[in-house]
């Protein structure tokens, strides 16, 4: 029986190692990347936090309902945390219920996509389209009523600017 267990185990392990989970995001960490604000990885280092810098340069997803910015019913503009692009208006926020800030629409142009199969199913991804820093994902199952969209956004990857009153 031990025989048979443990090259189904082995094949088992190997069959999970794919490039899904290599956790580089690489339009991010290139040097000279195709964004209009490139900085070296030292450089990103220097100007983000390190919850910032993970969500932002490598991809990563901070955790739900941690954001200061979920439940903040400002009126203004969520710009990135990175390079301060404007991003996303405060009247298109929704409460998901998913724990990360929810957007029904992006500001046009300023958010860009692309795909990430970090999971092994492949998901839209979103990033800024001046820095390239990651900001979450978007998904078809935002309010029927708008878009239809729900832009899934990391809060630690945007800044709040209130409107002037």
């Amino acid at each position: 029986m031990k025989n048979i267990f443990l090259p189904f185990i082995l094949i088992l392990l190997f069959s999970c190692n794919t490039k899904a989970q290599d956790n580089k995001h690489e339009a991010n960490t290139k040097e000279g990347s195709k964004f209009p604000i490139s900085k070296t990885d030292a450089e990103w280092k220097e100007i983000l936090t390190p919850n910032e810098y993970a969500v932002l340069r490598k991809a990563a997803t901070e955790r739900p309902f941690t954001s200061e910015l979920l439940e903040n019913k400002q009126t203004g503009t969520y710009v990135c945390a990175a390079c301060a692009t404007p991003l996303f208006r405060s009247e298109d926020k929704f409460k998901s219920g998913t724990g990360w800030p929810s957007f029904d629409r992006a500001i046009k142009g300023n958010v860009a996509y692309g795909v990430d199969n970090k999971i092994g199913v492949p998901r839209d991804e979103e990033h800024c389209a001046k820095c390239g820093g990651h900001l979450g994902h978007v998904f078809d199952d935002g309010p029927r009523e708008t878009t239809g969209k729900r832009h899934c956004i990391n809060g630690v990857a945007l800044n709040f600017v209130p409107d002037e009153k």
